[in-house]
């Protein structure tokens, strides 16, 4: 027996059209959001510009892991929908086909996927945020290279302070200089110049800060008065600062540990119950949403079946609404166990058994009772809210035309 028909394959590309598009869009969606953002924290910070595009792509896995089970639910419904509605799924039940049989592919598409995003969540996703906490960690301390910032004071180390009013050529050509460079022996030396560039020597712990046509204040007690002089041509020695080591990856972070961390951490007694129960609770809080999928089908069938001679998107909508709503409660079970105010077990699992019953119900009056709608008596409902709102504005502007008459 072959394990899928050609009636399942005509399902396939049925859910994968509407699964892919919605993925992509929500990942685009996702990340342009962020684009903007980034882009002025790059400006702000002087750094490259490629470093926006690898900032994105360690948060791609974070928007995929968000993405994949709408994605599937959409997929699901609106495959099922467009088979309801142009009475294909009427001859497959006809031939034969029940409900349950007809979930195979959308299950098979649920495995696969729950495999990929267990590979997200569970370690892709952990370390890409890590690496994008050390991306940001080194655009501000400098270590991409990032250029002097015009037009602000800028501190190479502990003792010298750098102003510079314009910049070209990429930071090789700097104009209106200003610096000023101290010593722990209490000596200053202060100087304008026209220009300046910097040069590497053969040390790496040592550049050249090359001035040319400027004036120099230098002070030290071992003068009496300060010298003032002028140069064509005068290079500043300044040490290279020390970067600062970004952390280690994990520990306290919860959102960069693996699931197997997150564990370890949660059962060791080295963290505080603070930092244990936040562990517990993101681990369990991962593996509800990875839970939730196994549910999406059922989900999808049911409200992608629209009552008979009815084209109404209610289910598209009410789906969305379930889906988003139910993430939204996951996060908020999550921040309460993660205080300790309440066990996963009764924050996250509990709501996930009631969202559980209440697809399981919705199928059941699909699949077996005569006649059975779920969607339809929320379409009702929203019929007569409409017809309601209609009737309060055809009143109102009645009033306000009589009003105005009587005026």
């Amino acid at each position: 027996m072959k394990l899928l028909t050609a009636n399942d394959l005509y399902i396939a590309r049925r859910i994968a059209i509407p699964l892919i598009t919605t993925l992509v869009i929500a990942a685009m969606l996702l990340m342009l959001d962020q684009m903007l953002r980034l882009f002025d924290f790059v400006a702000t910070e002087g750094g490259p510009v490629t470093v926006v595009f690898r900032l994105l792509a360690n948060l791609m896995p974070e928007y995929f892991a968000i993405a994949i089970p709408l994605a599937l639910l959409l997929g699901i419904l609106l495959a099922f929908r467009g088979l309801a509605t142009t009475s294909e799924l009427d001859v497959m039940r006809a031939v034969g086909f029940s409900y349950w049989r007809l979930l195979r592919v959308p299950y098979l598409y649920a495995f696969g996927l729950i495999a990929i995003n267990i590979a997200i969540v569970g370690y892709l996703q952990p370390y890409a945020a890590y690496y994008y906490e050390q991306l940001q960690f080194d655009l501000r301390s400098g270590a991409l290279g990032a250029s002097i910032k015009v037009g602000q004071f800028n501190k190479l180390g502990d003792h010298i302070t750098l102003r510079v009013e314009r910049s070209r050529d990429g930071g090789t050509d700097l104009s209106g200089i200003f610096v000023d460079v101290g010593t722990d022996d209490g000596e200053h030396y202060t100087a304008t110049a026209q220009s300046a560039q910097f040069l590497s020597t053969d040390d790496p712990n040592l550049m050249l800060l090359r001035l040319r046509n400027g004036s120099a204040v230098q002070e030290s007690p071992k003068f009496a008065t300060p010298r003032v002089l002028t140069f064509a041509l005068q290079d500043l020695p300044i040490d290279v600062p020390t970067m600062k080591q970004f952390r280690m990856r994990g520990g306290a972070e919860d959102e960069e540990n693996t699931l197997f961390e997150l564990l370890s951490v949660a059962s060791n007694q080295a963290f505080s119950i603070k930092q244990r129960n936040a562990a517990f609770a993101n681990f369990h809080f991962r593996m509800v949403e990875l839970a939730t999928m196994l549910i999406i089908p059922l989900l999808g069938l049911s409200l992608g079946v629209p009552p008979k001679r009815s084209t109404s998107a209610m289910g598209v909508v009410f789906a969305i609404i379930m889906i988003v709503t139910y993430h939204k409660v996951n996060e908020f079970g999550e921040g309460v166990a993660a205080l300790g105010r309440a066990s996963p077990y009764v924050s996250l699992w509990l709501p996930f058994a009631g969202f559980t019953a209440l697809v399981l119900w919705m199928y059941y009056v699909l699949a077996y009772v005569p006649g059975g709608q779920p969607i339809g008596a929320i379409e009702k409902r929203a019929d007569k809210a409409a017809k309601w709102i209609g009737r309060r504005l055809r009143f109102k502007r009645r009033r306000s035309v009589a009003m105005e008459a009587g005026t």
